[in-house]
């Protein structure tokens, strides 16, 4: 039972198939985990015990009547507190929200609760997911399961805390500039971030066209998983992309013999952490190993991040703007200030960073035609103190707003393809990761260069020092 709450999705679906482990046993493993653990860490703001558990019998008695099953039969899943979940409250992380329990599901929590997953509940979040760290004035700060005294990272750093404490194998996050990419690098997971459009979204984000939604886990296959359980098109997303018809599960078998490979430590502008720095370089140098032609390379735009807060900023102050009187008392101060700057914003701002955005895809999409893969580092820093936006300095120099997570938002501008994997651990113990971004829509080849270099340099087996 103490190792339940650890196995992959992938294992863990397969042993309830063959019966060798029940979901009520499952459910209650990982429910006793999170009793247990989670008053340190904060990592689910709404935990549904009760619907979880009345689901994992639902799940075994189908079981028992040879009813046919999912691909996630009896897997406990949770749901990050910006995406509407039925009869399960969701808040999004604001006092706006607090007592608001959606009568409908997001199409991707449809889609789960159709493949046989349990819902666990919601997982903590910044307001409307702002910032990159994972507090609010609802529940409060998440701590890092590798050390309580620093961030998970956000927004979704409960879904990245809870997958690296073992609380369940599988967390749905979303990613607007980085947030399914940072707690995956500070928490010691895995976390994909899939073509935009690829997992249909509704309703419409804040942030418009740069949000994605999609899967932290410990182990890419699980991502794998979720992906081919989570993708194809919904009405209800006017961006969804037509069905692939793709195994991204299957797809991670295969190598990587031949691919160009570009390394790029610093994107051309971004200051990163020397030991950050090193150690993904060591992990993209052995791209060579799995039989790559590895070169270090940039692709050549300058820092998009100004024009990015623009775009994100101005969708969620556009989101607020009809709220009744008396809101602004009721959301973070900080992000009280990011929407009033917002509102000053012109139309030749907004369609300025626009252009910028085509700008970006046009030099990423003729870099992409000489290398089949980026690899950058996840982030520019290891994990800081809880209670903190952001960290106090990078590599000496003062940092700014998000300036220490240069390398994802690109990536939201052009919706590509991105996943963070784990890739060595820094001199006091903390997660390091690897960021593994691909051509515009090649999902399969980004998922399975990360389970290459997986297989390369496994990580699942190491746990947090919580028990």
């Amino acid at each position: 039972m103490t190792d339940l709450p650890f196995l992959s999705a992938v294992d863990l679906a397969a042993a309830i198939r063959r019966r060798a482990v029940s979901p009520v046993e499952v459910v209650e493993a990982v429910l006793e985990r999170i009793a247990r653990l989670d008053p340190q860490i904060n990592a689910f703001c709404t935990l549904a015990a009760d619907e979880a558990r009345q689901a994992a019998r639902a799940a075994e008695a189908a079981l028992v009547r040879g009813d046919p099953i999912g691909p996630l039969h009896g897997v406990p899943v949770s749901i990050k507190d910006l995406i509407l979940t039925r009869g399960i409250r969701t808040t999004r992380g604001s006092r706006l929200y607090a007592d608001n329990v959606p009568t409908e599901d997001a199409p991707l929590v449809e889609r789960l609760r159709a493949a046989g997953a349990i819902i666990l509940g919601k997982t903590n979040t910044p307001e409307f997911g702002w910032k990159g760290v994972t507090d609010n004035l609802l529940f409060g700060p998440t701590r890092n399961p590798w050390n309580l005294d620093l961030t998970p990272g956000g927004s979704s750093g409960g879904a990245g805390a809870a997958a690296a404490a073992g609380f369940g194998p599988l967390h749905i996050g979303t990613d607007g500039g980085g947030s399914i990419r940072i707690p995956a690098a500070f928490c010691g997971v895995v976390g994909l971030k899939p073509s935009f459009g690829r997992i249909p979204t509704y309703p419409p984000s804040p942030a418009s066209t740069l949000s994605h939604a999609g899967p932290l886990a410990r182990t890419v296959a699980d991502c794998a998983l979720a992906l081919t359980v989570l993708a194809g098109p919904d009405e209800r997303d006017r961006f969804s992309l037509p069905a692939s018809g793709e195994d991204y599960l299957g797809a991670l078998q295969g190598d990587l013999r031949g691919l160009r490979v570009a390394w790029s430590r610093d994107l051309g502008y971004a200051v990163v952490e020397p030991e950050v720095a090193a150690v993904a370089e060591l992990a993209a140098r052995r791209f060579g190993d799995l039989g790559c032609l590895v070169e270090e390379a940039h692709p050549g735009f300058p820092d998009p991040t100004p024009h990015w807060f623009v775009l994100f900023d101005a969708g969620i102050a556009t989101m607020l703007h009809d709220r009744p009187p008396g809101w602004e008392d009721l959301i973070d101060p900080g992000l009280r200030e990011r929407v009033i700057q917002a509102r000053q914003l012109s139309a030749f701002a907004v369609m300025r960073a626009e252009f910028v955005r085509h700008q970006v895809w046009d030099r990423l999409r003729q870099f992409f035609a000489r290398y089949d893969l980026l690899l950058t580092p996840a982030v520019a820093v290891l994990p800081f103190p809880v209670g903190l936006n952001n960290p106090p300095t990078i590599a000496g120099r003062p940092a700014g707003h998000l300036n220490w997570s240069p390398f994802t938002m690109p990536f939201n501008l052009t919706g590509q393809p991105a996943i963070v994997v784990p890739c060595g651990w820094s001199r006091s113990g903390l997660p390091i990761g690897l960021q593994i971004v691909g051509r515009r829509f090649a999902d399969a080849m980004v998922l399975r260069a990360a389970a290459c270099f997986e297989r390369l340099q496994p990580w699942a087996d190491r746990r947090p020092p919580l028990d």
